[in-house]
């Protein structure tokens, strides 16, 4: 009912159309669709009236019903949302999860036993550890060596440049056409490029690869000392060629 009230709300579409909306419509912020949320369900549960009630609101519904109740701790309620991901060895580097480590002061002489984790979908700053025999809570580990707030953003921005490009890409890969034909025979695409057009555009995914989408702010690594026994094929990439070390005869 929430849903299908909201600006953007795309309903089923007769078949052989497609869904649309229209174009001067203005879409809810996040704070606005949180208030318009809390509002809804504080009407359905105390204004509104559903046949099945017989006159009563969800919540008087709720107040008669006899039902015991155990109220269960606030600081509780969070662990049935947390996830299983099994057992581990805890370490002198903490504990291992989806190959990065998290920490915690409790583990300090700790080493040796096995844990098991348990952590919140999507929040994967943060584990629940238990013991693994026991079942015994031991405490919250946080990931070690966290990003700063200005690394994360930059990532986020760099992630987002990336999907537009994928995007564009996909884009441009789907936009194929091919010839009419009136019998079996092989198809052929239609369209023509210049020469120049597929220049460009072999340059633009030749600059696709890992290394050409580091980061720009990476300091390469120095060359090795000339005195070093550098292998010749690494000497050759890092090394100068005025510095390069004379090879040894056999």
């Amino acid at each position: 009912m929430l849903l299908a009230a909201l600006p953007g709300y795309t309903r089923q579409p007769h078949p052989g159309k497609r869904p649309s909306r229209p174009k001067d419509e203005v879409l809810l912020s996040f704070e606005d669709s949180t208030a318009r949320l809390l509002d809804w369900t504080r009407w359905w549960n105390t204004e509104h009236r559903p046949e099945p009630l017989r006159g009563r609101t969800p919540l008087q519904a709720w107040q008669d019903d006899p039902t015991p109740l155990r109220d269960v701790p606030a600081a509780d309620l969070w662990t049935f949302t947390l996830e299983d991901a099994g057992t581990r060895t805890l370490t002198t580097r903490g504990v291992r999860f989806r190959r990065r480590d998290y920490v915690g002061a409790w583990m300090t002489g700790q080493a040796g036993i096995r844990v098991r984790i348990r952590f919140l979908p999507h929040h994967d700053h943060r584990i629940e550890v238990y013991h693994a025999v026991t079942g015994r809570y031991l405490g919250p580990a946080d990931l070690a060596d966290q990003a700063t707030e200005k690394q994360a953003r930059a990532v986020r921005r760099a992630r987002a440049a990336r999907s537009r490009r994928l995007k564009k890409d996909l884009e441009a890969s789907q936009r194929e056409r091919y010839a009419a034909v009136t019998q079996a025979e092989p198809p052929r695409r239609l369209g023509a490029l210049t020469g120049a057009q597929a220049d460009a555009e072999l340059a633009r995914s030749a600059g696709t690869g890992l290394s050409q989408l580091a980061l720009p702010d990476v300091i390469p690594p120095a060359a090795p000392p000339a005195n070093w026994r550098t292998p010749a094929s690494l000497a050759a990439l890092t090394t100068p060629e005025q510095a390069r070390p004379t090879p040894v005869q056999p």
